[in-house]
């Protein structure tokens, strides 16, 4: 077999591994459905329709209230790119990605919960309120600190790329404030808006650890959540599968509205630079951009210190004494690396059939094949990680006990779930390299082995590292998979960490999430300065 057939037939494995993973999980959820009675999944027609509700009603007020507090934001930032640590702040607003949303549940529970820091301000100044963090607001309080960043930093990116004759323009005709932002700012913003708007639906959507943690009862429970509490701990089969097809299909009519906005505009690990603006801002429009940056450091950087803060309280050097915490950290370092490196393989086995097919064919326009590639690594999207594993835990429990493929199914879970992140990270890197040696190596006859020795990897090192870092990182802060097939034998450090919040030993549970924190901190950290430079080299490269 050639070392061309290969490509397309690595292609063709992945495609097959990441089809029988969603595919065998929906068969399951199907062949388990046509199996029960329609009386089991009739006494659960309003419960079904509660979820389902709440579920998009916490999904659209999270939206809503990250996009309407990003653009006001992004636009105090845009206007005022000389404003005294704002390189900081914007490096800061990445790291709520980089956070397991574990951690920063009890981050905002050490700011906004009972006994947080809100509370003792309302005791110190007498205030007889105590906050309520369980529930929708805390939900939403969750959400927003996940996403107010992240809308803040695609908004702002798409202001950066304004062309900077347009604000040349608009100081030589002297239009106001309002009239810059009706012309100039608000197109940018409105045409990148449907795209960001429609992510951070979908991503609070499929939202499962922070409702899981703060939604406080059955009245803020969203399918997610009752498909776990059906399998974990009702063990009830039937109504399990019946929230499953219901969350598939809101996912889909999801994607599918999402496909129709348009994407946001990408900026990438690294920070762009701002175009100059040449209109003058009045001492009250500085005095109002500056409170509002402020008021977004302290709302995003207010959790992040909390944990910081409460987990140095904890006793830290008797939990790293302990032989449990040392097991759930190993076990999530090796199951982290597995699913890291199979997400690896996985991706590069689709983008090097890709691209194969993209050149392959030349001008002609593309098949099938190639077209389900790209779709094939955006298939975690269609079906959630906790649609998978809940449809495999109820196939398995026919064969074997289900608990003893925790590692397996961990390991194959996470891997999926970061292959359409670690798929965009390779093919740009990937396809550059290929057109520029493809040619070069075919006419020296270098191929194989030797290609890859002395070619590909010295171009690729850099992303595979990056990929590997964000990887290993989503999977370590993943507590989807792990929760319903997490037992005393195999425990993870999120699982390990739910554990102790489930027993109310919060100390030892802010300490566990300082733990994890750091570590998915330092694993993005090193994938940031690797995504940097490799912006840096293909810079070079190009100029």
């Amino acid at each position: 077999m050639s070392v061309r057939s290969l490509k397309p037939l690595a292609g063709v494995l992945a495609l097959a591994f990441l089809g029988a993973l969603a595919g065998g999980a929906l068969l399951s959820l199907a062949a388990e459905a046509l199996r029960g009675s329609t009386e089991g999944f009739a006494a659960f027609d309003t419960y079904l329709w509660r979820l389902a509700r709440f579920t998009l009603l916490q999904a659209v007020l999270s939206m809503v209230l990250s996009v309407v507090f990003a653009i006001p934001l992004a636009r105090a930032l845009h206007a005022h790119p000389d404003f005294p640590g704002r390189a900081m702040i914007l490096r800061l607003f990445a790291l709520p990605l980089a956070l397991p949303a574990l951690v920063a549940v009890l981050g905002v529970t050490s700011i906004y919960g009972r006994n947080g820091l809100l509370a003792a301000a309302f005791a110190a100044t007498g205030i007889d309120t105590i906050p309520n963090i369980y529930g929708l607001t805390g939900i939403l309080i969750a959400h927003v600190f996940f996403n107010l960043p992240l809308a803040t930093r695609l908004i702002l990116s798409g202001l950066d790329s304004i062309p900077e004759d347009y604000w040349k323009l608009s100081s030589q005709l002297g239009m106001g404030a309002w009239s810059r932002f009706r012309l100039i700012e608000w197109p940018m913003i409105l045409r990148n808006l449907p795209g960001i708007a429609g992510l951070i639906f979908m991503l609070c959507t499929t939202s499962f650890t922070i409702v899981l943690t703060l939604g406080g009862g059955p009245r803020a429970t969203t399918l997610e959540v009752a498909i776990y509490q059906s399998l974990h701990f009702d063990f009830d089969v039937a109504r399990a599968v019946s929230l499953t097809l219901v969350q598939l299909c809101l996912t889909i009519a999801v994607l599918l509205g999402l496909s129709l906005t348009g994407r946001p505009t990408e900026e990438g690990f690294s920070l762009r630079t701002t175009t100059r603006r040449f209109a003058r801002h009045s001492t009250l429009a500085r005095f109002f951009d500056g409170a509002l940056i402020l008021l977004g450091l302290l709302f995003v950087s207010l959790p992040m210190a909390g944990t910081l803060v409460s987990g140095l309280a904890a006793d830290l050097p008797r939990l790293l004494g302990e032989r449990p915490v040392w097991q759930a950290i190993s076990t999530s370092l090796v199951l982290g690396a597995g699913a890291a490196l199979l997400s690896l393989l996985i991706s590069l086995a689709l983008v090097m059939a890709r691209e194969f097919l993209a050149t392959d064919r030349r001008y002609a326009p593309s098949g099938l094949y190639e077209r389900s590639l790209d779709l094939g690594a955006s298939l975690i999207m269609v079906v959630p990680p906790i649609v998978i594993g809940a449809g495999w835990f109820i196939l398995s429990r026919h064969f074997v006990d289900p608990f003893r493929l925790a590692p397996i199914m961990v390991v194959s879970v996470n891997a999926a779930m970061a292959v359409p992140f670690v798929y965009r990270i390779l093919r740009p890197s990937w396809d550059t390299a290929a057109s520029r040696h493809n040619r070069l190596c075919t006419q020296l006859g270098i191929a194989g082995f030797n290609r890859f020795r002395l070619i590909d990897w010295p171009a690729l090192k850099r992303p595979l590292g990056v990929a590997f870092a964000f990887a290993m990182a989503l999977s370590l802060g993943d507590l989807g998979t792990i929760a319903l097939f997490g037992n005393n034998s195999i425990q993870t450090l999120p699982f390990l960490l739910l554990q102790r919040m489930a027993s109310y030993r919060t100390q030892d549970a802010a300490g566990l999430a300082l733990i994890l924190g750091l570590l998915c901190l330092l694993l993005m950290i090193i994938a940031d300065r690797g995504a940097t430079r490799l912006a840096g080299n293909e810079k070079g490269h190009d100029a």
